[in-house]
This record gives structure tokens, C-alpha cells and sequence, in this order.
């Protein structure tokens, strides 16, 4: 058995690490509140954006997504992995390189992949393994729908020029603060729209400019928000991991620290009879 005074610097280490675990829960709490609301407002917008593109597109006829839409030969692949800057939330980042590479072994085995990578713990674990051809770890320092906007402009630039032939996102999206679950979803060329209602549109509406004009200028700002969509996604799953992480952690500290206030206990109190057995032997020893 470890001497008291070890025991005693191994509780007052718990006690230290608990109010760490502790004020970082806290703190992700807080940030989870904003981020949460953040996105629980954008996806009423987001939906609605895609269900008129949808609606729009329907009672157009051949190609409209024009050079977005264009489908290529897949030779050459970008992934846009979204992860955090920040360590200590559990297994958030972890399982998105786990899906980023699972991806490239299941469907992209045989083509030339490249990472753009936002986060730096993403990047720093697929670097080892994957060519990272831009990395704006710099975006979660001012979160903002122009500055993604921005990143998503160069994403189409991109792929309009040929550079890459699919580009997809990785991210994880947000559920709850206990439950995060990893998507990847293809970003350009767009996926062809089904599902439209062209007689709800017909009948409602009347399109100024010419409804070609309008899903022309639709599908970036579409797109625009879909990126923005992801890494706001992500954000809020980051602070529910890391809340929920925390709590964990605060809660095996709490188990720890209470059993090895047992242990010392028992060994002060075992040093305790050792004494009493002492002086009492002395005594008797001194009678006789």
C-alpha cells in the first residue's frame, strides 16, 4: 500500500483535474446553448432554400444546374473534413478521420484524393496519411456565413475549372449533446433534384426575372449555405461532445478521488493501531 503521503498528493492532483473537467463542462455548455440555436434556426432556411430549388427546378426542362451540375469522369476527389482546433471531446474528432478514411478505402481507393481541412485535429492526424492541399483552421475565429461563403466560392471555382472532378463534405452532424453522427455528403457536382412540385410552383407563383435567371442564382447561394450548414453542424456537435466528455470525466474523478479517500482512511487508521499497539506494548514491557 502506497504511504500517506502519496495517497494525499494523488487527491489533491483528483481535486485539481475535477475543477478542470468541471469549469470546461460549464464553458461547453454555455457555447452549446448559442451554437445549438444557431443551427436549429439556420435549418427551417436551409431546407426551405433546397425545397424551392426543388419546386423551381421541376417545371424546367434538360440542365439546369449548368456548370455545377456538370457530371465528369471521377478521377480526381476533395474532401472538405471538417473537425475542431480543440482537443478533450471525446471521440468527435477521431470519428471523422476514421470516416475519412473509410471513405477513400471503400470508394475512392483507385483515384487521387486531396484533404482541405478545417480544424487542426483533423489535419494534424491526416496529414500522416493523406495530401492536405489547403488547411483554414483560422475559420472558427470569426464563424461567419461570409466567411464560409468565401470558402465555398473557392470550392466552386475549383471544381468549375476541372481541378477536381467531386468534391464531398465530412462532418458531424449535430443531434443532440450526447449524440453526434458523421456524415458525408456530396457538395458538387449537385446531385440531380427530384422530388419537386412543379404545380404548387405554377399555381402560386409569378417568376420575374425568368425562372431558368433565378435557379441559376439559386444553386450557389444553395451551396453556400449547405458548406455553412456543415461546419455550424459540426461546431455544436464539438461543444456537445466536449460537454458531455467533461461531465464524464468529472465523474470518474469523483469515483477516483472517493476511493482513495477510503484507502487513506484505512491507512491512517491502520497507522493509528500501529501506534496505540506500540506504546501499548511499551508499557507492558516497561511493568514487567
Amino acid at each position: 500500500m502506497a504511504n500517506l503521503k502519496e495517497i494525499r498528493n494523488r487527491i489533491t492532483s483528483i481535486k485539481s483535474t475535477m475543477q478542470i473537467t468541471s469549469a470546461m463542462k460549464m464553458v461547453s455548455a454555455a457555447k452549446l446553448k448559442k451554437a445549438q440555436d444557431a443551427i436549429v434556426a439556420m435549418r427551417p432556411y436551409s431546407s426551405k432554400l433546397t425545397e424551392l430549388l426543388q419546386n423551381l427546378s421541376a417545371t424546367l426542362e434538360g440542365d439546369t444546374g449548368g456548370a455545377y451540375s456538370a457530371q465528369r469522369e471521377v478521377s480526381k476527389v476533395l474532401l472538405v473534413v471538417v473537425t475542431s482546433n480543440r482537443g478533450l471531446c471525446g471521440g468527435f474528432n477521431s470519428s471523422i478521420t476514421k470516416t475519412v478514411n473509410k471513405t477513400i478505402a471503400d470508394k475512392y481507393s483507385d483515384k487521387n484524393v486531396e484533404i482541405f481541412a478545417i480544424g487542426k485535429k483533423g489535419e494534424d492526424v491526416l496529414s500522416k496519411t493523406c495530401s492536405i492541399v489547403v488547411s483554414r483552421n483560422d475559420l472558427y475565429d470569426e464563424l461567419t456565413f461570409d466567411n464560409v461563403s468565401a470558402i465555398a466560392e473557392k470550392l466552386m471555382n475549383l471544381y468549375t475549372e476541372g481541378t477536381y472532378d467531386k468534391i464531398e463534405l465530412v462532418y458531424n452532424q449535430f443531434k443532440n449533446a450526447a449524440t453526434q453522427l458523421p456524415q458525408v455528403e456530396q457538395f458538387l457536382p449537385i446531385k440531380p433534384i427530384e422530388g419537386g412540385d412543379a404545380a404548387a410552383v405554377n399555381s402560386d407563383y409569378i417568376f420575374e426575372p425568368s425562372k431558368e435567371e433565378i435557379v441559376e442564382a439559386l444553386i450557389p447561394k444553395s451551396l453556400k449555405t449547405q458548406l455553412y450548414k456543415a461546419v455550424r453542424d459540426s461546431f455544436a456537435s464539438e461543444h456537445g461532445a466536449r460537454m458531455t466528455a467533461m461531465h464524464k470525466a468529472t465523474d470518474n474523478a469523483k469515483d477516483l478521488r472517493d476511493e482513495l479517500l477510503l484507502t487513506y482512511n484505512k491507512a491512517r487508521q491502520a497507522a493509528i493501531t500501529n501506534e496505540i499497539l506500540e506504546i501499548v506494548g511499551g508499557a507492558e514491557a516497561l511493568n514487567n
